[in-house]
C-alpha cells in the first residue's frame, strides 16, 4: 500500500505560513461575498422570492456531494509532479473561479423576466460553488499534510489560514457595506452597480491570492498516486464507519449553521432593524479583528496544551450562551448588538482556528486504522458538510424570513412592520445560538480525537515514515 514520505526540500517556515493563509484568504473573497450579501442581493436587487433563494442554494448542495467527492478522487489519483500534487491544481483553476463568482453579482440583468433571473442565478451559483470553488478548495484543503507532516506545525498552518479567513472577513463585511450601500429616502440600500463592480474586485483580488498561495507554499511531504481500484461502496463504507469524520462533518454543518448565520444576518439587522450601515462596517471590522488578535496567538498554544477538541467544544459553548443572553436583553442600540457579536464570534473563533488541523488529524486516524492515506477524499466529503452547513444557513434564513413575511417592500419601509422586525432579530440570535450548541455536543459525543489519541496517532506514523514499525491505535 502506499504510504507517504518527507523528501528533502527547505524547512517548514513563514513562507508557508504566509502562503496557506493567502489560500484562505483568496477563497473567502468569493466564498464570504457570496455567503453575506448573495441572499439580500437576489432578494433586494434582483427582486428573488428569500424562500426561493435559500431553496436553490440548498438544492445545489446535492450537486457538491457528487463535484466535491470527485474532485477528491480526481485529487488522490493525480500524479505528483515537480510542483507537488496539490499545489497545480490552484494554479490550474483559480482564473475560471475568479470568473464565475464575478458572474454571480450581475444585476444589469436585473430587468430580465423572473424565471430567468432565476435560472440565472442557479448557473452562476452552480459554476462557482460546485464545479470551480471545489476545484480550487478540494486540493488546497488537502495540500495542508503535505506541507508538512508535524501537529503541531498543522495546528500552526489552520491558525494562519483562519487568519486569511479573517482577514478577507475584515475586507470585505468592513468594506462591502460602506460602498454597496446608498441611503435612499433615509433608508439605506443596497445600489445594484456598485455590489457588481465590488465583485469583480474582489474575484480580481481572489485570484492573485491564490497565485500567492501557490509561489509561497511547498510540498515537503510526498503523497504518492492512489493506483487502487475504485470501490464505491468499500469507499462509503470506510467513510461513514470514521467516527473521527463523522464527528468533524457533524461540528462543521452546525458551525457553518451558526457562523453563516450570523454573518447571513447582518446585512437584515443592521440595515433594515437598526438603520445603521455605519454599525454594520464597525461590526465587521470589530469582530474580525478583536477574534484575529485573541485567537490567532492563543488556539494554538491551547489546543496543544488542551487538546483541539476540548478547546473548540468550549468555545462553542460560550458562544451559544453569549446569543441566548443577546436574545433575553434584546439591545436597542446597534452598538450593544456589535459588542454581543464581537464576544459571540470570538468565542467561535476558538473552533474555527484550529478546525483545519481537526481535519489532518482525521486524516492521519484514517492512515493508522486502514493503512491508506486518502487526503483529497476525506477533506473532499469535509468540505462537502461545510458546504452542506451553508446551504442549511441560506435555506433556514430565508425559510424563516419568508415565513415573518420579509420582502423588499420592509427593507424600503421597515418602521411600518414593526412584527417583521422582531422575528427578524429572533432569527438573528437563536440561528447562532442552536447551531454552537449542536457543535459543542458533536464534539463530545461524537468525535473521539483527545489530545491523547492525536499524539498516539502522530508518534505512530512518524515511527512508519521512518520505517521502525509503530504500535497501531485505536
Amino acid at each position: 500500500m502506499a504510504q507517504t514520505k518527507t523528501v528533502a526540500k527547505r524547512p517548514f517556515g513563514l513562507s508557508d505560513k504566509l502562503g496557506y493563509m493567502f489560500g484562505d484568504f483568496g477563497n473567502d473573497f468569493t466564498f464570504m461575498l457570496t455567503s453575506s450579501f448573495m441572499m439580500v442581493f437576489y432578494t433586494n436587487v434582483m427582486g428573488i422570492n428569500a424562500a426561493i433563494v435559500g431553496g436553490l442554494m440548498m438544492a445545489a448542495r446535492f450537486i457538491d456531494a457528487i463535484t466535491d467527492v470527485t474532485m477528491g478522487q480526481i485529487v488522490d489519483r493525480s500524479r505528483p509532479t515537480s510542483a507537488g500534487k496539490f499545489r497545480p491544481w490552484i494554479r490550474r483553476m483559480c482564473i475560471p473561479l475568479a470568473v464565475a463568482a464575478f458572474l454571480v453579482f450581475q444585476s444589469g440583468l436585473r430587468n430580465m423576466p423572473y424565471g430567468l433571473k432565476v435560472f440565472w442565478m442557479f448557473l452562476t451559483y452552480i459554476l462557482w460553488g460546485s464545479v470551480f470553488y471545489t476545484s480550487v478548495n478540494i486540493p488546497y484543503g488537502s495540500m495542508a499534510s503535505a506541507i508538512t507532516a508535524n501537529p503541531d506545525e498543522r495546528a500552526e498552518l489552520s491558525t494562519w489560514r483562519s487568519t486569511g479567513a479573517s482577514l478577507a472577513s475584515l475586507v470585505i463585511n468592513t468594506v462591502t457595506p460602506l460602498l454597496a450601500y446608498v441611503t435612499i429616502d433615509g433608508v439605506s440600500q443596497l445600489d445594484p452597480v456598485r455590489i457588481t463592480v465590488i465583485a469583480g474586485v474582489y474575484a480580481l483580488c481572489g485570484c492573485i491570492c491564490h497565485m500567492l498561495c501557490y509561489k509561497l507554499t511547498t510540498e515537503r511531504v510526498e503523497v504518492p498516486q492512489n493506483t487502487q481500484k475504485l470501490q464505491i461502496g468499500k469507499m462509503l463504507k470506510s467513510l461513514f464507519t470514521n467516527r473521527a469524520l463523522l464527528g468533524i462533518i457533524l461540528a462543521a454543518i452546525m458551525l457553518l449553521l451558526g457562523m453563516l448565520g450570523m454573518s447571513g444576518m447582518a446585512p437584515y439587522i443592521f440595515p433594515t432593524y437598526y438603520n445603521n450601515t455605519g454599525a454594520q462596517s464597525t461590526n465587521s471590522l470589530l469582530y474580525g479583528l478583536v477574534s484575529m488578535l485573541v485567537c490567532a496567538p492563543l488556539a494554538a498554544r491551547a489546543s496543544k496544551k488542551f487538546g483541539k477538541r476540548e478547546v473548540a467544544a468550549t468555545g462553542s459553548i460560550l458562544c451559544a450562551a453569549t446569543w441566548i443572553i443577546c436574545l433575553i436583553v434584546r439591545p436597542e442600540s446597534p452598538w450593544a448588538f456589535v459588542a454581543f457579536y464581537t464576544i459571540s464570534y470570538t468565542f467561535l473563533g476558538f473552533f474555527n482556528y484550529i478546525v483545519w488541523a481537526m481535519i489532518t488529524d482525521v486524516i492521519d486516524d484514517a492512515e493508522v486504522k486502514h493503512g491508506v492515506r486518502e487526503d483529497g477524499t476525506i477533506y473532499s466529503v469535509y468540505s462537502f458538510a461545510r458546504k452542506l452547513g451553508q446551504a442549511l444557513s441560506s435555506g433556514m434564513i430565508g425559510a424563516f424570513l419568508g415565513l415573518i413575511g420579509y420582502s423588499d417592500a420592509v427593507a424600503a419601509a421597515p418602521s411600518q412592520y414593526p412584527e417583521v422586525l422582531d422575528g427578524m432579530f429572533n432569527i438573528a440570535c437563536l440561528i447562532p445560538a442552536s447551531g454552537m450548541l449542536l457543535v459543542a455536543l458533536s464534539l463530545i459525543f461524537v468525535y473521539p480525537l483527545s489530545k491523547k489519541r492525536v499524539d498516539a496517532n502522530a508518534a505512530y506514523l512518524k515511527a512508519k515514515a521512518e520505517g521502525k514499525g509503530g504500535k497501531k491505535n485505536g
